[in-house]
Parts: C-alpha cells; sequence; structure tokens
C-alpha cells in the first residue's frame, strides 16, 4: 500500500498522451519528392507546339557581306543591282523525342484510403514531375538535340583560371550579344563565380523574375539548374569539380533557342504531356500511361554560347 500510495503521488492523475492520441486528427501534407527542382529552364524557355513532332530549322546561307542594294541621294548609276537570297538545301530537321511512363494504382487503396488527398491524383502530380525533371536534363544533355552537344565551336570558350569569372561572362556576352535572353549553370557554379565578384569587390545585384530571385551580371540573370552537372554529378560530395555555364538566347522571333513540345495531344494535360487510362487488370489495378514529347532548336549559332571547364572549389580567405 505504501508503494502504491507513492507511485499516486508521483505520477499524474489524468489521461495519457498515448491514449488520447488514437482521438486525435493528424495533420498530414501531400507527398514531399525531395528530388524535385523549380525547373527555371523550362519556365524560361520559349516553346513552339508541332503539328507533326517535326520541326526543319531552314537558313539561309550567308555570305560574307549582305546582299548589294542601291543605297545613294545622288545616283551613281541608274541600274539596281540584282541577285538573291540562297537557302540551305539540306536543312536540319527535329524529330521529338518521347519520355514516358506507367504508373500502377491499386483501385481497392484508392477506394479506401483517398482522404484527404486522392491517392491517384499524388501518384500522377509525382510521376508528372518526374518526367519534367527528365525533360529539363534532356534539354541540356541528349546526345542529340541537347543544348551542350549543339553549341557550335565557335561559340565554346575557356574560363580564364578555372573559376568562373567576371570576364570569362563578359566573354560570353560577346559571343551571345544580340537580346541574350539568360545564363544557365549550376548552383555550385553560381556560388563560385559570386566568390569571385567578391574577390574583386563587384558582387552581381539580384532581380526578381518568374517568381523568383536570381543573380543578374550585366543584367542579364543567371538562371541555376543542377542538370548542368558537376564532374558528371547533380549533387557532387567534393570541394572541387568542373562544369559549364551557357548563355542563351531565347525566342524564334529572335533567331534564338526555342523548346519543341507536341500540340494538341489526344488526352493532353499539359504542354506536351499526355495522361492515358490504360485500364483495369483482374486483380484491380488501375494503369496509366504517362507520355512527354519534347526536343530543343537552336535557330542561329550565335543563340547559344558555352564556358567550359569551369572550377566550382576555388575559395579564398578575406582579412
Amino acid at each position: 500500500m505504501a508503494n502504491e500510495n507513492v507511485a499516486t503521488k508521483e505520477g499524474i492523475n489524468a489521461l495519457g498522451a498515448k491514449a488520447a492520441y488514437n482521438l486525435a486528427n493528424v495533420t498530414k501534407t501531400k507527398p514531399q519528392y525531395g528530388a524535385l527542382t523549380p525547373k527555371w529552364l523550362t519556365k524560361f524557355l520559349e516553346f513552339k507546339g508541332l503539328e507533326t513532332g517535326i520541326f526543319r530549322v531552314n537558313k539561309v546561307v550567308e555570305g560574307e557581306t549582305p546582299l548589294d542594294v542601291l543605297c545613294s541621294q545622288t545616283k551613281k548609276s541608274d541600274i539596281i543591282p540584282d541577285g538573291y537570297v540562297e537557302y540551305e538545301t539540306e536543312p536540319r530537321e527535329y524529330r521529338l523525342n518521347s519520355i514516358s511512363t506507367i504508373i500502377n494504382v491499386n483501385t481497392a487503396i484508392e477506394d479506401v484510403y483517398s482522404a484527404p488527398y486522392d491517392q491517384v491524383q499524388e501518384q500522377l502530380s509525382l510521376a508528372i514531375e518526374s518526367l519534367r525533371e527528365r525533360q529539363e536534363s534532356q534539354l541540356i544533355n541528349n546526345d542529340d538535340y541537347g543544348l551542350l552537344k549543339n553549341v557550335p565551336d565557335s561559340q565554346r570558350i575557356q574560363t580564364r583560371n578555372g573559376a568562373p569569372t567576371p570576364d570569362d561572362l563578359d566573354e560570353l556576352i560577346s559571343k551571345v550579344w544580340k537580346e541574350p535572353s539568360f545564363f544557365l549553370a549550376h548552383p555550385r557554379a553560381i556560388a563560385a563565380f559570386e566568390r569571385e565578384c567578391t574577390k574583386r569587390g563587384v558582387p552581381p545585384v539580384t532581380v526578381n523574375l518568374a517568381g523568383g530571385t536570381f543573380l543578374a551580371w550585366r543584367g542579364i540573370p543567371i538562371i541555376p539548374t543542377d542538370k548542368l552537372l558537376v564532374d558528371g554529378l547533380k549533387n557532387p560530395q567534393s570541394e572541387g569539380g568542373k562544369t559549364n555555364i551557357l548563355l542563351v538566347r531565347t525566342g524564334e522571333a529572335k533567331r534564338g533557342v526555342i523548346g519543341l513540345f507536341q500540340a494538341g495531344l489526344k488526352n493532353e494535360h499539359s504542354r506536351g504531356l499526355s495522361v492515358r487510362f490504360r485500364g483495369i487488370d483482374d486483380k484491380g489495378v488501375a494503369s496509366y500511361l504517362l507520355s512527354l514529347y519534347c526536343s530543343a532548336a537552336i535557330l542561329a549559332d550565335d543563340a547559344i554560347a558555352v564556358l567550359e571547364d569551369v572550377e566550382v572549389g576555388e575559395y579564398y580567405d578575406y582579412d
């Protein structure tokens, strides 16, 4: 009896938390997918819808001088120069690539466990985000149409000392000087550029665009993406590493870089993406086919340039 009295005095004479927990509603989030990124490239790049999945870039065969014209207040001759503008006879054609996946959902799970969040919609939402991540990666790295693979040799430059300096980015601007739209760089490369600017006492300004805040150099925003890999990795663990920085002019009217997608898809969910219900099998599993069609085209050689062999591991001690 003495031991029981001591226990009562030292304890709390009330309902315990463990029992009360069984009556409580738990506030919960939607599924959180840590690998997702903002995918700024697909937001800043101008896109063009295609009718048949094929895009032909017709170019003019350019000489060293423009077409001769008569331009004089006092005519030296009454003869107007004649000629014509030649076109390429074998222009490049781009064909859309497909990125696809299949999502399966147990209908019994969908029926019973779809409050407060619809299980089908959450599964589809995460799958679509995964396809969009792959799309951004392909726009940059695809062996056929990827931006890195299609930069002309004349538009490729090397860093002066490894780390990305203001002089290096100025050199990029000299390559894409006709209305450049944005730089594209890995976050580690952007941080390396900031360090170089700090070292020289010329910190870059920030700009607010499309709901995001970005560093800018010479008024041109520097857009982050982890798809411009560092030593072949999105998230390198080592202190140093090499990557690339792109400068892009976008827009068909500007003879720039444009993204391509299939317009008017059946069961279109969003730009270039279709979601098709494939049916329910004998085990009650519903199946959905997700297909994303994309490509990219560089309309003029001077629409893009790349700074290669950018070292991201250069650090300084500031006194």
